[in-house]
């Protein structure tokens, strides 16, 4: 007896929710999340000011508003890390990025951050893309052999208990001192989320519709790639979320010891070898790179989106 061709759609709705999220549920659910998030950067700033307003060094400010009137103000209390080297007004951080990087140069320091933050941001999505694959790899290998899973699980894991910072060192003495050596770090640190995201995701379709896969006697791969795949996307997007941070972070980290002259990693060292006669630069620095994994992991929630839409909850993963 011949089987006839197999029916998808069933396969797929029976991995998907059976309840579906309200119209207008996510839109509303997207808009509330920014404004926390836009709350409490706001709040953020107010209670750093609140800080230096209470315990910083002394005030003045000249011309006020161009009335030519001066302002002096003294904190009642004296806090040690209130000060404006070891805490700088964040309107000075901003201001220092309109400044020249360095005196008499023509390039700003907002200029120099951002060309810095493309060039870490391509080392960190090469990364990416080759830990996210060596991570779907893994998980796939772990799911249809559990002898592999049982022999190779533990070493991954024990493999991200060795602190990023000791291990940046051994990798580029063994790549050398190149873009390589940063890639291999970004990999390392992006690899292990998928990996482990993606045994979950794969083992996550429903019984159902793996026994319907069978009793049309579908192979390992149909299944996979029909079944097994589309059901573990939520729980890849997720851990792709985690790993583009953590790549930015390994790409950054790699950049001192792999000695990356054009990137966020390099500025931040040379910005904290100038703290005392500029503590705005490195702050700037610390800004845009935290800018950059928030830009890389909105990324990755904007294809997510793309990508699930329509499935029930995509909106308010």
């Amino acid at each position: 007896m011949t089987a006839g061709p197999i029916d998808t759609s069933s396969t797929s709705t029976a991995t998907e929710p059976a309840v579906a999220a309200a119209p207008g549920q996510g839109v509303h659910s997207r808009r509330r999340r920014v404004g926390t998030l836009v709350g409490f950067g706001v709040l953020v700033l107010l209670l750093w000011e609140a800080v230096k307003w209470l315990g910083g060094v002394p005030w003045r400010f000249t011309d006020v508003l161009g009335t030519g009137l001066a302002i002096d103000y003294s904190p009642p209390f004296r806090f040690p890390f209130a000060s404006d080297l070891t805490l700088p007004h964040w309107f000075n951080i901003l201001g220092a990025l309109a400044a020249p990087v360095q005196r008499n140069a023509q390039q700003s320091l907002g200029e120099f951050l951002v060309g810095a933050a493309f060039y870490t941001w391509r080392e960190a999505a090469i990364g990416f893309a080759l830990g996210a694959l060596l991570g779907l790899v893994l998980a796939t290998l772990f799911v249809h052999s559990r002898l592999a899973e049982r022999a190779f699980v533990p070493y991954v894991i024990a493999s991200q208990t060795i602190p990023i910072v000791a291990l940046a060192p051994m990798i580029v003495y063994a790549f050398g001192p190149n873009v390589t050596s940063v890639v291999v770090i970004a990999t390392y640190l992006t690899f292990f989320p998928v990996t482990i995201a993606m045994i979950r995701g794969l083992r996550a379709p429903d019984p159902r519709a793996l026994e319907l896969m069978r009793s049309y006697a579908a192979g390992r791969w149909a299944t996979y790639r029909k079944v097994r795949l589309p059901a573990s996307l939520p729980y890849l997007f997720t851990a792709l979320k985690i790993a583009a941070t953590a790549s930015i972070v390994g790409a950054i980290i790699g950049e001192g010891p792999g000695g990356i002259p054009d990137g966020l990693g390099r500025a931040i060292i040379n910005f904290n070898q100038q703290y005392i006669s500029g503590p705005e630069k490195l702050w700037a620095a610390i800004l845009v790179s935290s800018l950059l994994g928030i830009s890389f992991f909105v990324l990755i929630r904007l294809a997510e989106l793309g990508v699930l839409r329509g499935r029930p909850g995509a909106a308010e993963r």
